[in-house]
């Protein structure tokens, strides 16, 4: 069955998942702790759709392939058409936010990026992507007063702070749709801030989101399998 994009309040959205775009190292912190370059442009990527999986259920990865690190990321609902957009415009097209984990095989990423093949296996597999339900956004929120963070076993892995994102969400989706047309039910994943590590087994999982008006709030409690 096709994922199709849930809201917190029970509703579906009336078109199942596009394509999940995504920006590499937009917190200048993550970019130094892998040994990277802070770009001067955004780095920008593509999960498939088959990547979703529903947040709130078990996260399951395929630790037999390697170290399976966690991003913990801001996930933005697209609802409207983008393309070549001004950032006022691609901002208004935002109908829901969430949180997202950008899962990582992190030692096949390593050993394709030293040959210098492209490396979407390692970001694109099925269940790279457990994405969270979405608090409908009825105003723009203040895009630069989103935080988020990550608690693994009741210890805290990552804090976000989208103040820190060195490529700010309008300026990014204006980007992105220079680059991509941006459909109704497409994903937008914004960048993970330091703290990114090995995904443990049989672990709980607390995702918070926090904004400037409760419409932002969210908290999600899951697990990984075994």
């Amino acid at each position: 069955m096709p994922f199709v994009p849930r809201f917190t309040d029970g509703q579906l959205m009336g078109q199942p998942l596009g394509k999940i775009v995504c920006v590499g190292r937009n917190y200048a912190e993550h970019a130094k702790e892998l040994n990277n370059p802070v770009p001067s442009a955004p780095i920008l990527f593509i999960k498939p759709a088959t990547s979703a999986t529903v947040l709130e259920e078990t996260v399951e990865a395929p630790f037999e392939r390697g170290d399976v690190h966690f991003e913990t990321e801001l996930a933005l609902l697209i609802g409207e058409t983008l393309k070549e957009a001004t950032p006022e415009s691609a901002e208004r097209a935002v109908v829901g936010v969430g949180l997202a984990l950008d899962l990582t095989l992190r030692d096949v990423q390593s050993r394709l990026k030293e040959k210098g093949h492209p490396w979407e296996i390692a970001k694109g597999f099925d269940g790279a992507c457990p994405l969270s339900s979405f608090a409908v956004l009825r105003d723009v929120p203040d895009w630069r007063a989103l935080r988020f963070s990550l608690d693994i076993d009741g210890e805290r892995r990552q804090t976000g702070d989208s103040g820190d994102m060195l490529f700010a969400v309008p300026e990014l989706l204006a980007e992105m749709s220079r680059h991509f047309t941006l459909s109704p039910g497409d994903v937008v994943l914004t960048g993970t801030p330091a703290g990114v590590g090995p995904l443990p087994r049989n672990a709980e999982l607390h995702l918070v989101l926090q904004g400037s008006d409760s419409q932002a709030g969210l908290d999600f409690v899951t697990r990984t399998g075994a």
